[in-house]
């Protein structure tokens, strides 16, 4: 017998295969080009982002291998200067990698023959911060572009965010809470045809679900081009969130010196978890991937040696410490060496750290500590 054919719905498990938007994919070398471009016309006195990275560079860092910071202590403003700790293995690796961003839009844009490299370019900063944070789970970055506007981007954000809390992973909801989503679908996808956007909601909230179940991105992001409007991150845990104490004063995006913080191309969470948009993702089993947990590894990009390791709790679990949802796991893990100079990072042998130092020697300074 021929297989069923598969409907779209609110409530199931999509497939990428079902969604009609179409799929833009720009490859690392795309990504090198673009980064080039961006700092030919960024690192002037008056550039937002080269200000903000000069004041970053002047702050004090906390003497912590654990602790999310953004060092750039030698040379010229190139990626490869500036270093980030990365959340899910604490080391402290250059923004130089690049990402493969795939592109998911309406084909009204193909047949216009309009090139996505301006979508990219446009958030290349918030995109490269992003990837820096991560040491594995973002090679490849995916986009959704809209024209949503300012309310219907808050109004689509709320919904997302709690289909994921209610109804992600799961077969059967309450029948109150499965009416509240059924209306509030129908009301931004009525919402949407009146004002003539393009894709669709169903299309949008196709592709986005898919996403999540398929690809189970480390983030996500909703763009839209719409000049009033602006472009929402999505993240899938509150541990990938960038953190407030680093991120209070970052640039809005907004090139008009004038505007407010409320005035913002992208909606960069820089109060941290007090409004950034996390979706309550169920992780654990063959299903749904594996439970997100914070590592202390060596530095050396090519060892697995792990000093820490503990569970951490979903945005869904209660606000207590991250052990009481797992506990660290250290047994018998060898402590490993700090280095002796800028005690950022650690080693478990040192022949790796002479491996890494060709690297680590771009960062590695003694700095004054908070």
């Amino acid at each position: 017998m021929p297989a069923k054919e598969r409907h779209y719905s609110p409530f199931w498990i999509p497939s990428l295969s079902m969604s009609e938007l179409v799929k833009t994919t720009l490859d690392h070398e795309s990504t090198d080009m673009l980064i080039d471009k961006w700092l030919e016309h960024r690192g002037s006195g008056h550039d937002a982002y080269h200000e903000w990275f000069l004041d970053v560079r002047e702050r004090k860092h906390a003497a912590s291998q654990r602790k999310q910071i953004i060092a750039w202590t030698k040379g010229e403003f190139v990626p490869e200067n500036i270093f980030c700790r990365t959340v899910d293995t604490g080391r402290l690796i250059p923004l130089d990698r690049t990402w493969t961003t795939h592109v998911f839009h309406h084909r009204s844009m193909s047949d216009r023959k309009l090139s996505m490299m301006p979508v990219v370019f446009t958030m290349l900063p918030e995109l490269m911060l992003l990837r820096g944070m991560h040491d594995s789970g973002c090679d490849e970055v995916y986009v959704i572009v809209t024209d949503l506007k300012r309310q219907e981007m808050d109004d689509v954000t709320d919904y997302f965010k709690m289909v994921c809390r209610h109804s992600y992973g799961r077969t059967q909801l309450k029948p109150s809470m499965e009416q509240r989503i059924q209306f509030e679908h129908m009301r931004l996808s009525h919402t949407l045809v009146r004002q003539r956007r393009t894709p669709c909601f169903p299309q949008i909230d196709l592709t986005f679900r898919a996403l999540l179940y398929e690809k189970r991105p480390r983030f996500l992001v909703l763009f839209s081009h719409q000049t009033t409007s602006y472009s929402q991150i999505f993240f899938t845990h509150p541990s990938f969130v960038p953190d407030e104490d680093i991120f209070y004063d970052y640039p809005t995006g907004c090139p008009n010196p004038c505007c407010t913080e409320d005035c913002e191309m992208i909606r960069f969470p820089r109060r941290g978890l007090g409004n950034a948009a996390i979706l309550d993702v169920k992780r654990g089993g063959k299903k749904f991937g594996r439970k997100i947990r914070a590592k202390q590894m060596c530095n050396w990009i090519e060892c697995d040696v792990c000093f820490f390791e503990e569970s951490l709790p979903s945005s869904s679990s209660s606000s207590s410490s991250s052990s009481s949802a797992g506990g660290s796991e250290n047994g018998d893990r060898p402590l490993g060496q700090v280095c002796s100079k800028c005690r950022l990072v650690r080693y478990c042998s040192r022949e790796h750290q002479k491996l890494d130092w060709p690297e680590h020697q771009r960062v590695c300074a003694k700095v004054a500590f908070v």
